[in-house]
């Protein structure tokens, strides 16, 4: 990893942006935030300048040095590998293929349908009302935290989404909820993804990488 300091392209608001933050103070990793906000001026990540260094026009980006990485999850792993201390993957190869099944559950069948763009493109390409887009919301939220609470179901009892440490689950859980929350969704029959949940923000990670204390906060 350089030196010269890390990078992330973020915004505030982002989910992918969030798990990035929570992995990053679990590892203890200092890392400058650069704002690229989703809204403004038709969404400064349809930049030039932003599409050079992401052509996907998305965040977050991250920049190690010469290096830039893409994509939340692949950012994460890259931390991970670059960084070993306070590892968030397991060290048994079953064990991260249930860690990174949880973690894709939220990032690839979650997190997609409810993004900013697809719910812009509703409302402003295929012009659904506000109502219906909100039941659009709620219907994928419930659909997806259903079938994790039945994965978690699967595994040993344990603290967080696997184990007593927390891991690429929980990075990716963690910004789900807070979403589903500003939407008020209900979380009735999630009791063991609910106590990961309250067991993660009961930490100073997860607490301090909580969108109300990132540069760009909006009220």
């Amino acid at each position: 990893m350089s030196t010269t300091g890390l990078v992330l392209y973020d915004y505030w608001r982002s989910s992918a942006c969030y798990r990035v933050r929570i992995a990053l103070n679990l590892k203890g990793l200092a890392c400058a935030l650069k704002p690229v906000h989703l809204l403004k001026d038709g969404g400064e990540q349809h930049a030039d300048a932003y599409r050079e260094l992401n052509p996907q026009e998305v965040v977050p980006t991250l920049v190690d040095g010469q290096r830039v990485v893409r994509q939340s999850l692949a950012i994460i792993e890259y931390l991970d590998e670059t960084c070993p201390q306070e590892p968030l993957l397991p060290p048994v190869p079953r064990d991260r293929a249930h860690v990174r099944g949880l973690a894709q559950l939220v990032a690839c069948e979650i997190h997609p349908l409810n993004n900013l763009r697809v719910l812009k493109y509703l409302v402003r390409d295929l012009k659904v009302s506000e109502e219906v887009k909100n039941t659009w919301y709620l219907h994928w939220v419930k659909v997806g935290l259903d079938a994790f609470e039945r994965e978690l179901a699967q595994l040993p009892a344990s603290t967080y989404c696997f184990g007593e440490t927390p891991t690429l689950a929980d990075c990716c859980l963690v910004p789900q909820i807070f979403n589903a929350k500003r939407v008020n969704a209900s979380f009735e029959g999630l009791p063991r993804t609910m106590a990961a949940f309250e067991a993660c923000m009961a930490l100073p990670a997860f607490q301090k990488a909580q969108p109300s204390n990132c540069p760009d906060n909006e009220p």
